[in-house]
């Protein structure tokens, strides 16, 4: 899909999309409780149907309401053997990934290729007992997951780490997590706590970079609603910034997400070249580029993740930015963005096949005006993000 844009200016209300991060969560508590949940609020961007998909191939039923989706779990049934299609959802396949070894004797985990090649790289170095098979296609796994401790690098992705603590309280023995430092992505980890608890199982903290997981514990069925996105709507408060009036509504002031950092961000690119960390909210890496070469330029540190991302992240907003006109350099864990002076690209934007190359370029297309080709990679996350630009003035058009 190829979509065009005109300068305009965007004025309106903006109601944030439901949470992607909570919704992976709340999915998979549901499919291990033992009884029916309704998830309220629930988005059917590619990865959360992903997630869907992976559940139901643990035997799980799900079924669309017209208020709620409902979840019938299984109580962590064991099956023989599952697929697990993770599309192109990084989440769903290290979440599920220890999952399965807990609950099947084998496993089969397809995806696109980009998916497979950012892999299961922490999952291969701890768990030894583990046959793992890797091809083009699939990942195969035969084993059983074990209790015991657990030692995860926190710099390379918090998935891994959830996807542990997802799994590890309903096997038998008791379970002990250290991350080695610097742990990144805290906030995501600290989102899956707290989704496990609502659903009746308990996390302790053993150390600032330690957790303890009592083992024998059950997912306890139950009813709730999918909060605001502050990811996803990282791209309004941008268009704000550059002069659009939107009103946006619908985010939780006090949100686990990391992303609501976004508001304090963007405070900082009104300043001369400020430097950024953003080693805690990678996915507003695109965002914050494109803004801050519209605005005062920036140096953004903690950008090392990137790499391993939907693309490689700052290569590609590094060839797209230069399009309008924007001139970066990459560093090993930090990336200059310079001030430019925006001009209209003289040939198509590339989404890269990543969802948020899509919307951060999108923001500067609404005050250039030009095109993107393969704008389809937005539906992985938020499927009507050009519907709600539409509405809210953005003179957009399609072509299939």
């Amino acid at each position: 899909m190829r979509v065009n844009f005109e300068p305009s200016h965007l004025k309106g209300n903006f109601s944030a999309p439901p949470s992607k991060s909570f919704a992976h969560r709340s999915i998979i508590c549901a499919a291990l409780s033992n009884g029916e949940s309704h998830i309220y609020n629930l988005s059917k961007s590619e990865d959360i149907s992903a997630t869907l998909d992976c559940v139901s191939a643990l035997d799980v039923s799900v079924k669309e309401k017209s208020e709620f989706t409902e979840i019938l779990g299984s109580g962590a049934k064991k099956i023989s053997s599952a697929l697990f299609p993770c599309r192109e959802s990084g989440s769903t396949l290290r979440f599920f990934f220890p999952i399965a070894l807990n609950l099947c004797e084998k496993s089969v985990f397809t995806g696109a290729s980009r998916l497979l090649e950012r892999g299961i790289g922490i999952y291969e170095d701890i768990f030894k007992n583990i046959r793992i098979t890797k091809n083009d296609n699939s990942i195969e796994a035969i084993g059983n997951l074990t209790s015991g401790e657990y030692t995860v690098p926190g710099n390379v992705s918090s998935q891994y780490i959830t996807g542990l603590l997802l799994s590890l309280p309903i096997l038998d023995g008791d379970s002990k997590i250290t991350v080695i430092p610097p742990f990144e992505s805290r906030p995501y980890v600290d989102i899956t706590i707290s989704v496990m608890q609502k659903f009746g199982v308990k996390i302790e903290k053993c150390g600032e970079n330690c957790y303890f997981i009592k083992g024998n514990q059950k997912y306890i069925a139950t009813d709730l609603a999918i909060e605001g996105d502050w990811s996803n709507s990282a791209a309004f408060f941008a268009l704000n910034a550059l002069g659009s009036d939107i009103v946006i509504s619908g985010l939780n002031p006090e949100s686990l997400q990391g992303d609501r950092v976004i508001t304090d961000f963007i405070n900082e690119l009104e300043r001369e070249t400020p430097e950024i960390d953003i080693s805690d909210s990678p996915d507003l890496a695109p965002v914050l580029f494109a803004l801050a070469g519209a605005k005062n330029g920036a140096e953004f540190t903690g950008t090392a993740r990137l790499k391993i991302k939907e693309s490689d992240r700052a290569q590609a907003m590094q060839e797209e930015l230069l399009k309008f006109g924007i001139k970066t350099e990459i560093f090993d864990n930090s990336v200059k963005v310079f001030k430019g002076e925006l001009k209209k690209p003289s040939v198509p934007i590339f989404s890269h096949n990543d969802h948020r190359i899509v919307m951060a370029t999108s923001i500067l297309l609404t005050v250039t005006g030009g095109c993107i080709s393969d704008a389809e990679a937005v539906s992985k996350s938020f499927p009507d993000f050009f519907d709600m630009l539409k509405a809210l003035g953005a003179e957009v058009s399609y072509e299939t």
